[in-house]
């Protein structure tokens, strides 16, 4: 039998001031197996669609044809908005297939083409914390002692109604404010000083004009600071909440975090993934 095993890492994009540039790797994983089984068919726990019209699927069409495949899927990324679930399978689904099929084709263009902008899938790719600029991708490796915790609400925001709330123009101050927000955060975590990280997570240019979708999470993000984290960020459309926590502190600022989310929100401690995609033929 020919198979292929692939293990993904979902994503968080933007980390406040870096819209549609930055996004980190999480310590939450897909992983898919594909084998030739002379028919089709996606096997899965999950809720997702099972026909061809599947994400993974789509994507691993774009090298190969499923006809004779059998997709097998299983997945630790939480599916609501801010995990990156849609860039991992995506990216599964081209591993997968270039595997499969020996070809040495760009994934990361490929699969920014498929999911419209190269953060989320770049970071799923490549790990670490990824600075995207079109479809290219620099990476930098996530600093010692910094964690995440995730609270994930249980109601969704649909990605296309949190693009439509953005304004085609900012204030110039707020660009600017967003240029030194980004310069701090990137130099605080090429260089492990979790003081700058902290520093660097205002954003105005999208997190403001989205917050009415999803005022209790907006809430967080300003009040991170007083629970005892570095700050927190809306992760990608939102509107789930990445909260930036020395490791140290993680475990309290997580119990917190219960308390505060009880009734509307789940809370997850994540570490940064520093490994991208693999691949690997069964």
């Amino acid at each position: 039998m020919t198979g292929v095993r692939v293990r993904v890492p979902g994503s968080s994009a933007n980390l406040g001031p870096g819209f549609d540039v930055l996004a980190a790797a999480l310590g939450r994983h897909l992983e898919l197996e594909v084998v030739e089984a002379g028919h089709f068919a996606l096997v899965t726990d999950l809720k997702l669609r099972r026909d061809r019209n599947n994400l993974i699927v789509r994507a691993f069409e774009q090298l190969l044809p499923a006809d004779t495949f059998e997709f097998r899927v299983r997945s630790e990324i939480p599916l609501s908005g801010g995990f990156g679930s849609s860039g991992a399978g995506v990216v599964a689904g081209l591993m997968a297939a270039r595997a499969l099929a020996g070809s040495d084709a760009d994934m990361l263009a490929l699969a920014t083409e498929i999911e419209g902008h190269p953060d989320n899938v770049a970071a799923s790719l490549h790990g670490g914390i990824v600075i995207c600029d079109g479809a290219r991708a620099h990476r930098i490796d996530p600093p010692g002692g910094l964690e995440a915790v995730m609270v994930v609400p249980s109601r969704a925001v649909r990605t296309a109604e949190a693009r439509q709330a953005l304004p085609e123009q900012v204030p110039l101050g707020d660009a600017v404010a967003n240029v030194a927000s980004v310069s701090k955060l990137v130099l605080g975590l090429a260089s492990g000083r979790l003081d700058l990280v902290g520093a660097g997570l205002e954003d105005r240019l999208h997190q403001p004009y989205r917050a009415h979708l999803y005022p209790r999470s907006a809430e967080l993000v300003s009040r991170a600071a007083e629970l005892g984290a570095l700050g927190a960020t809306i992760s990608g459309a939102g509107p789930t909440v990445l909260v930036w926590v020395r490791s140290e502190d993680a475990e309290r600022v997580a119990a917190t975090l219960r308390v505060r989310a009880e009734g509307w929100a789940g809370v997850l401690r994540v570490a940064l993934e520093p490994a991208g995609a693999s691949a690997a033929l069964l």
